[in-house]
């Protein structure tokens, strides 16, 4: 009798995660590489924007080394040849622009410590004090920034100028003892954003209201202050209207109005290479500010406006 020959099959047990593993792999990797493939291409286009922007701060410096035969030359002529370092001292020669820049640094530490006086004071009201009307008066005050500063600059010329106050730096620093909506607005968001509980431990430990401020808040809120700073500091360094409205006499000119009176001494026949080289000297205060302020600035302004 013959027997049949039986093949027998074997069959292995079926393992799901065995078979998942290759095409997880390849999507992992293939976001992976999208997303190194974006970062590339976002910093690249970044990079050709910031140097877009910066051609024309290349252009000044380069310029202020120059010559008047080398300013109009094409192809431009990046690096000059010979460099010029007289154009700097020539500028002093010209007009006395270090007393300009003195009388701007004075106007500019008065509003620096007027708003960060004014700012601390009036943003602790609305941000840890209860009042009557405390809600009403914060609305009014944020109000204030919708009037153009055009309104109401023949008022307040005329008021200035009949208390006596036409000609001096008096109108262009007091007001920042006033306080500034902008800046109170930063302020009072980011001491909200402070707990209560730091107030009640230091009335508990015998403090008052002020010393609250001075002693507690006031280390905490570096962030805001830092902008109040630089965002003061740029503001009166670059203003131009303000001190053309009040100050007649040319000794108490700013940096603003000495370029533009630097610029009326060449009598039509502009020299760029000393012109660019007075504009590389006032803004070499305002690259310096923010190369040490940058990272309290920066973030002071992602931490500013959290709560309210």
């Amino acid at each position: 009798m013959a027997q049949s020959d039986k093949s027998q099959v074997f069959v292995l047990p079926a393992q799901p995660g065995l078979t998942a593993v290759r095409p997880a792999g390849r999507a992992r990797w293939g976001r992976h590489t999208r997303r190194v493939v974006g970062h590339i291409v976002a910093y690249m286009v970044m990079t050709a924007m910031c140097i877009v922007f910066l051609i024309p701060l290349f252009w000044m410096i380069s310029t202020s080394f120059k010559d008047r035969g080398q300013v109009f030359l094409w192809p431009p002529r990046w690096i000059p040849d010979p460099i010029v370092w007289q154009n700097f001292p020539e500028v002093f020669r010209l007009v006395p622009f270090g007393r300009f820049i003195i009388n701007t640094m004075n106007i500019m530490l008065w509003n620096i410590l007027g708003n960060i006086i004014s700012t601390l004071l009036v943003a602790y009201g609305f941000a840890r004090l209860r009042f009557p009307g405390r809600d009403i008066f914060f609305m009014l005050l944020i109000a204030t920034m919708m009037i153009p500063y055009q309104v109401t600059l023949i008022p307040t010329f005329i008021m200035f100028k009949l208390i006596g106050w036409y000609n001096t730096y008096l109108p262009l620093t007091v007001p920042a003892f006033f306080g500034a909506p902008f800046f109170i607005f930063l302020m009072r968001q980011y001491m909200m954003t402070l707990p209560l509980e730091l107030d009640d431990a230091a009335r508990i430990d015998g403090c008052n209201y002020l010393q609250v401020l001075y002693r507690i808040l006031t280390p905490l809120c570096i962030p805001p202050l830092t902008i109040v700073v630089v965002f003061t500091f740029i503001g009166v360094w670059n203003d131009y209207f303000g001190p053309l409205i009040y100050l007649n006499d040319a000794p108490k000119f700013t940096v603003a109005l000495g370029m533009v009176m630097f610029e009326a001494t060449f009598y039509g026949t502009v020299n760029y290479g000393l012109l660019m080289a007075a504009g590389l000297m006032s803004v070499i205060p305002l690259l310096v500010l923010y190369y040490f302020a940058q990272d309290k600035l920066i973030g002071g302004i992602a931490s500013v406006g959290l709560k309210g």
